[in-house]
């Protein structure tokens, strides 16, 4: 029996620090490169050397002000601040590759479905079927307050309008144009035809839209959708929508509870339980030695901050860590921030000096150091005994983390079969489903294409 060859994604952002802070002071790291095109499409041809399945970029709409209270840490270490519109990037790093799939976030808060659907068909066709969508709802309320609300709409709430957005891109995406709409016929005169171009017409409680996608149907038409809500809210939207979760583990079997929550919530949603891939996020410091493995950990560390790590997770709990003392008990606040990183902090027995520890390399990512062959295992034991699908690997070093990888890790993998030595032909969907470029039956967003006359 063949193995599980496992997916993977380079985890990026357009900004300097992204998840292990302080990185950014390391003489071989370029990561204030970010704003020039030649950084973006490097990297894009040095992951399709490697085989990448795509280049996850996050974003975030707002800034990081819980932690004192103020941005100024933020702007001192570059805590995702400044940060610039990952969607722009795309059309550069597809131009200098074939393969590379590109997973976009994107704040369906703040961003109105219709043109939000033409934007995301547009990068679709000049990727030639190669994009995704990282759905995300904010959690952010310096964001909330930029974009002229008061505060954070309350996280469930979040979610039902996101249901009704998905709701309005699936009319948009799939049922707007049937799929030979477009005749392109110069002799007839008749581009696209009439009769098969449809008005989507909705009404509900967040959106009223009425209007034509402005765009031929694409190769995916629905890009690829990710999502990495794990509160139980988030899971049913999941389970519903997502292609692809991202989730955050700390240990084995934690992990294991968590992807065998999100297969369950694609069977309660009438899907398969593999019609989810489930990916990690995950560090990884590889040396050709164990030896230079930890002496290459070692110099990282010394230029992390640990500080700017405690004040990024500051925002993401919404508590500002910076008013305790380094061994008092930090108090579990409910709030509208992410679930996932609050749930952490329930038994009230985090310290200061605790999470200082936990992000001594900047973030709080599970680190995985040493040899070709000893990650090559560790990687292949998460995947046995977890069920996850592949790994989102952040940047340490940037490109140097990326570099090492596919140097040393990538052929010790294939070497074992656990990984593809080729990319499989067709669009993003295509590559990492093995199936169709379009949604599949049982997706619901498949009930909003046309019926056949």
């Amino acid at each position: 029996m063949s193995k599980k060859k496992i997916l993977l994604n380079a985890f990026n952002m357009n900004c300097i620090g992204h998840i292990n802070h302080g990185l950014w002071t390391h003489p071989r790291d370029n990561s204030t490169q970010y704003k020039t095109l030649e950084y973006w499409t490097e990297l894009a041809q040095i992951l399709e050397r490697g085989l990448f399945d795509g280049l996850f970029i996050a974003d975030i709409v707002g800034v990081y002000d819980v932690y004192q209270n103020s941005i100024d840490v933020p702007l001192k270490e570059s805590i995702q601040l400044p940060v610039n519109d990952p969607l722009l990037l795309v059309s550069a790093m597809a131009a200098v590759t074939r393969n590379l799939g590109f997973g976009l976030t994107a704040n369906l808060t703040y961003e109105p479905p219709y043109l939000f659907a033409r934007r995301m068909s547009t990068l679709d066709h000049l990727s030639r079927g190669r994009v995704g969508w990282n759905i995300v709802t904010g959690y952010l309320d310096s964001a909330a307050k930029a974009m002229g609300l008061t505060e954070q709409v309350e996280h469930d709430r979040r979610y039902d309008q996101a249901d009704e957005y998905l709701e309005v891109l699936y009319k948009l995406w799939e049922g707007s144009w049937e799929d030979d709409a477009v005749l392109n016929d110069p002799e007839a005169r008749v581009y696209a035809q009439p009769g098969k171009v449809h008005k989507v017409e909705h009404h509900g409680e967040f959106y009223q839209v009425e209007g034509y996608h402005l765009c031929e149907p694409s190769p995916q038409r629905t890009p690829v959708l990710f999502q990495a809500g794990s509160s139980e809210r988030g899971l049913l939207f999941a389970g519903r929508h997502a292609e692809c979760v991202f989730i955050s583990g700390q240990n084995k079997a934690a992990t294991k509870r968590q992807v065998d929550k999100v297969r369950a919530s694609a069977v309660e949603a009438g899907r398969n339980p593999q019609d989810i891939k489930v990916f990690m996020g995950l560090n990884v410091i590889v040396g050709a030695t164990e030896e230079l493995a930890w002496r290459k950990h070692a110099e990282y560390l010394s230029y992390a901050s640990a500080e700017a790590g405690v004040a990024h997770f500051s925002a993401s709990t919404a508590i500002d860590f910076a008013q305790y003392a380094l061994d008092e008990p930090i108090q579990y606040v409910k709030s509208n921030a992410i679930q996932s990183a609050t749930k952490n902090l329930q038994n009230n027995d985090w310290t200061r000096r605790k999470l200082l520890e936990q992000h001594a390399l900047g973030g709080r990512y599970i680190t995985l150091v040493g040899s070709p062959e000893h990650v090559a295992d560790e990687l292949e034991s998460w995947i046995s005994e977890t069920g996850l699908d592949g790994f989102n690997l952040t940047r340490i070093v940037t490109p140097e983390s990326y570099v090492d990888f596919i140097d040393l890790v990538i052929p010790e993998l294939q070497k074992r079969g656990s990984y593809k030595t080729a990319y499989e032909t067709g669009t993003l969907r295509e590559k990492v489903f093995q199936g169709t470029a379009r949604l599949p039956e049982q997706h619901t967003g498949s009930t909003y294409r046309p019926l056949p006359h």
